[in-house]
């Protein structure tokens, strides 16, 4: 096995990647509570279509959280400011901070900047589930920056 797939630990191979499941979502600086995913982040593509030149695409990615009901948390703050603008132009904007982390300790940041709430999705209202009520929010962005912990 390579030494880029594995690292030996006091005799023990333990192999160098990153679970899923450990991971932080910051809105402007603040942990937020009661995520449940993140789906779609890409943070660089190209339009390879393009023959004289390639362009950027920044598709936006989404983020999955319970319907929390505090109005003080930072994504309801946002929710309730992006709402109140309704159809203007100018949209309220955040920076967004995804943390992959591996036993407590953070390995690697996708920082995007500039971002704004485009769509709010809500799970389905069932009185036969007794499943918590996903909210998802997709999220535009003006810039991506992917940064790796010193090590």
């Amino acid at each position: 096995m390579s030494d880029q797939l594995s690292l030996q630990v006091s005799g023990t191979r333990a192999i160098d990647s990153l679970s899923a499941n450990e991971f932080a979502v910051e809105i402007d600086g603040e942990r937020a509570s009661g995520i449940f995913k993140v789906t779609g982040l890409v943070s660089f593509k190209l339009d390879i279509r393009t023959t004289t030149s390639l362009k950027e695409i920044k598709e936006p990615f989404k983020i999955v959280k319970m319907v929390q009901r505090d109005s003080n948390l930072p994504f309801n703050r946002w929710l309730r400011e992006t709402q109140a603008a309704k159809a203007d132009i100018v949209r309220p904007t955040r920076t967004i901070a995804v943390i992959a982390i591996d036993d407590g300790v953070e390995t690697r940041r996708w920082t995007a900047s500039n971002a704004w709430i485009s769509e709010v999705a809500y799970s389905e209202f069932n009185t036969g589930s007794g499943e918590l009520i996903e909210e998802t929010l997709t999220i535009q962005w003006e810039s991506i920056e992917e940064s790796w912990a010193a090590g």
